[in-house]
């Protein structure tokens, strides 16, 4: 099997229980992913090739591809450039050396080299549970990935779906986040130990108790961009650090001990007492004990949030967070919010039993699906077709 990452480390996170879960099999498996998001992958069961691109350099050419689109473009359309952009054509010639004969392709749902080698080969492709999967329009997609498909020399297929074998979730169905013209999943529960070995810091255990705790993150990816330029809206913001900043100002204003971990973003808000900044904090173990999550909305802290029946303030900042914020908010796991309203939204949701109930329910509803473990490999082992 040849899993193809691309992104932040929480893209690879969302693969690595599928990858690990094929150790002691018969299948051997092929990582391709950028140079920086390798380590995630360390002590999985698998040969990695550190072969596509990185962020920072993929950003380098789509920003002025966003730019042209306009001062006021179509967020569907800002995604689609990030992730179907002309880097996939070096990155399939990539993979070709990388792992020649794959009879599996299991892709991160924004990576899209893995499926055009995939089609190239004739053989199956999966997405791995991503968020960028749920804004990805083949409407918008399509017609850049034909472009790439014709530099490459392929074929257009019949179908513009972009899942034709199906796809992957950790979600329960019931709660699903998933457009309209995505299929029925493969659905797992959502793995709660994806960092294997980790433990709680002693100060976090030491905190007052029968005072609310919260853990704030804006996740993994706005660190990485601390170089972007100015982009239209849709895309990366050009100041990363503005929503840490928004967050720890309206943290300090609502009453519970809130853990917020900056991914070592530099933050010139003071934060309060009760305000504790962390570069990194072991997230689902944290989950376990919070009475709510102050989130950007990324799809695989949604997940462990649900994993873990803890509610949601989402605070988005670009891309697909924004509709994830808009699910959240619909589902009544819990709030969307700005940076002028993140303290009493916060406030609102710790106060808010209808809201504890709802997830409460979804974390029942994901602990009674199968576990990735147990019946993945079974879903690698079956006979494919186009129609799953």
């Amino acid at each position: 099997m040849l899993t193809t990452v691309t992104g932040s480390p929480s893209h690879a996170r969302a693969a690595l229980p599928f990858v690990r879960a094929l150790e002691g099999t018969e299948h051997e498996v092929v990582v391709a992913c950028p140079p920086d998001l390798a380590r995630v992958f360390d002590g999985a069961p698998a040969r990695v090739e550190p072969v596509l691109t990185p962020m920072s350099e993929a950003a380098a050419r789509f920003v002025p591809q966003i730019q042209a689109l306009g001062p006021e473009p179509d967020p569907a359309a800002v995604v689609a450039r990030v992730f179907g952009g002309e880097h996939l054509v070096d990155e399939v010639r990539a993979l070709r050396s990388a792992c020649p004969a794959p009879d599996l392709v299991l892709r991160d749902g924004g990576e899209f080299a893995g499926l055009l080698y995939a089609e190239e080969l004739g053989v199956p492709h999966l997405p791995a549970p991503s968020g960028a999967a749920h804004v990805l329009d083949p409407a918008h997609l399509g017609p850049l990935l034909d472009e790439r498909r014709t530099a490459l020399g392929l074929a257009t297929p019949a179908s513009d779906s972009l899942t034709p074998y199906g796809r992957l979730d950790c979600m329960p169905p019931s709660f699903s986040f998933a457009p309209d013209w995505l299929p029925e999943p493969f659905a797992f529960r959502q793995d709660d130990e994806v960092d294997r070995g980790g433990r709680l810091p002693e100060w976090v255990a030491a905190l007052p108790a029968g005072r609310p705790l919260v853990l704030a993150s804006l996740g993994t990816a706005l660190p990485m961009m601390k170089d972007a330029g100015r982009t239209p809206p849709g895309g990366p913001p050009a100041d990363p650090a503005a929503g840490l900043r928004a967050l720890v100002a309206g943290a300090n204003d609502v009453d519970a001990e809130i853990v917020v971990a900056t991914g070592g973003l530099e933050c010139e808000v003071a934060p309060a007492p009760h305000v504790h900044l962390e570069r990194w904090v072991p997230q689902p173990l944290l989950l376990q004990v919070t009475d709510a999550l102050v989130t950007h909305g990324g799809y695989n802290t949604v997940r462990e949030a649900v994993r873990h029946g803890v509610p949601m303030v989402a605070f988005p900042q670009f891309g697909d967070q924004f509709a994830s914020a808009g699910r959240i908010s619909s589902l009544g796991l819990g709030r969307q919010v700005d940076g002028d309203s993140l303290a009493e939204g916060l406030t609102a949701v710790l106060a808010d039993a209808a809201v504890r109930g709802r997830a409460r329910a979804a974390q029942r509803a994901m602990l009674a699906l199968p576990a990735i473990g147990a019946d993945w490999p079974a879903v690698v082992d079956r006979r494919w077709s186009h129609d799953g």
